[in-house]
């Protein structure tokens, strides 16, 4: 449907003034969803706010997948004494680890346990804003490197 002005000097039928005032209420619909959208200030938010967490998604792979390689290369470059010894020392920080936790459920206070176990739940509930957080300093302090060098 094409809109189509009438003649200066003839009057338009019912049927043109008709296609001029649905053209007219369409083009208004429009721009009020235009305007409702650019006011929606929650969805937009909401909007950025997935796009930053794919972005963050796509880096935290990019160097996960960079660090998964940059291990696999230091690995290879050991000498077998090396690998021993750090698998020994893995062993040894793991046992010193347990004894800890056997020491801090034998003498720490209750209330304090409480709270320990309260910010460890925390934690595990909150596990992707951190990691978010976490890949976004990374990000940061990658690009900060970057320039300066």
């Amino acid at each position: 449907m094409t809109h189509t002005p009438p003649d200066q000097h003839s009057t338009p039928t019912p049927a043109e003034l008709r296609e001029q005032i649905e053209h007219t209420r369409r083009e208004l619909g429009e721009t009020v969803q235009a305007l409702a959208d650019k006011t929606d200030v929650k969805a937009r938010a909401q909007q950025k706010a997935g796009r930053l967490k794919e972005q963050a998604a796509v880096t935290a792979g990019e160097l996960k997948a960079q660090a998964v390689k940059a291990s696999s290369q230091v690995q290879d470059k050991l000498p077998g004494p090396v690998k021993e010894k750090a698998a020994q020392a893995a062993g040894q920080a793991r046992a010193a680890t347990a004894q800890v936790g056997r020491m801090w459920e034998e003498k720490a206070p209750e209330p304090l346990r409480q709270q320990v176990a309260r910010s460890v739940q925390l934690t595990r509930e909150h596990r992707a804003v951190l990691l978010l957080a976490a890949a976004g300093v990374t990000v940061l302090w990658l690009a900060g490197r970057r320039r300066k060098g």
